[in-house]
Order: C-alpha cells, then structure tokens, then sequence
C-alpha cells in the first residue's frame, strides 16, 4: 500500500512554519533561565551588536509593526533589559538601548543562536546555506 501525501506535507511554507517552529522551541529551551518570550528574545538578539536601534528600526527586523513592539520593549524595560530615550537630534524618535543586564542577556542569545546554527545547519554546503539565505529573503518581502 502506498502512502498518500496531503498537500500540506508538500508545502513548503508550511515546512518552513514547522521548522520555524522546531527551533523556536529548541532556542527557547535553550534560554529557559533568561524567562524571555521569543519576541524578547528577537528584540534582544537585534540589539546584540550594542547599537542602539529605534523602535521603526527593530520592528522592521523583527517584520512587524512598531506598536506591536510597545508590549515587549515594556516587559524588557520593567525587567532591566534595556532603556528607552530620544535620539539625540531628533526628539519624535524613541531610541532602545541594551542596560548591562540586557547585555549579558543578549550575548547569551547571541551564544544559544550560534550554537542552535552550527547544530542545525553544521552539515550544510555554504551555496546550501547561501540559497537559504536568498529563499528567506524572498519570503520576508512578501506583502501583506
């Protein structure tokens, strides 16, 4: 007896969302100690570098809305994670900033991710990973 493939084992956004979901939970578990949720995580992970990004800014990395950020840039304020002040020049923007708390968290995001890549993805040719890079790509700029 042969098995029947549904459409949705087919597809391939749907194998990303699974993946996308596998790893999610994988990071997670990784960083139960820091007691993030992954849109905290995300917002960590994109001040990583120790620049300071205004809320537009890590909306559009994170691909979403600036407004849907208000919550989570709220939760990891109230927890010391980070500050948020104007930019000097400009007073209408509102600039997010890693406090040495958020810091360590973020370098213990940037190690988990790192990890959870080479793990991952550690068996995979560079044009592999390279053409993922570019499938990804593409799939951001979908319109909503």
């Amino acid at each position: 007896m042969t098995s029947i493939s549904s459409p949705a084992e087919d597809s391939p956004l749907l194998a990303l969302q699974r993946a996308t979901h596998a790893t999610l939970q994988a990071l997670t578990a990784e960083l139960v100690d820091l007691d993030l949720t992954a849109s905290e995580i995300n917002a960590l992970a994109n001040l990583a570098d120790g620049k300071g990004r205004t809320v537009s800014q890590l909306g559009a990395a994170a691909g979403t809305r600036p407004t849907t950020l208000t919550s989570v840039l709220d939760r990891l304020e109230r927890r010391g994670h980070i500050t948020r002040g104007t930019r000097a020049g400009d007073r209408r923007s509102v600039l997010v900033e890693l406090t040495p708390a958020g810091r360590l968290a973020a370098d213990t995001i940037r190690e988990a991710l790192a990890d959870l890549e080479r793990r991952a993805l550690g068996g995979l040719p560079p044009e592999a990973i390279a053409g993922f890079h570019t499938v990804l790509d593409v799939l951001a700029k979908v319109p909503s």
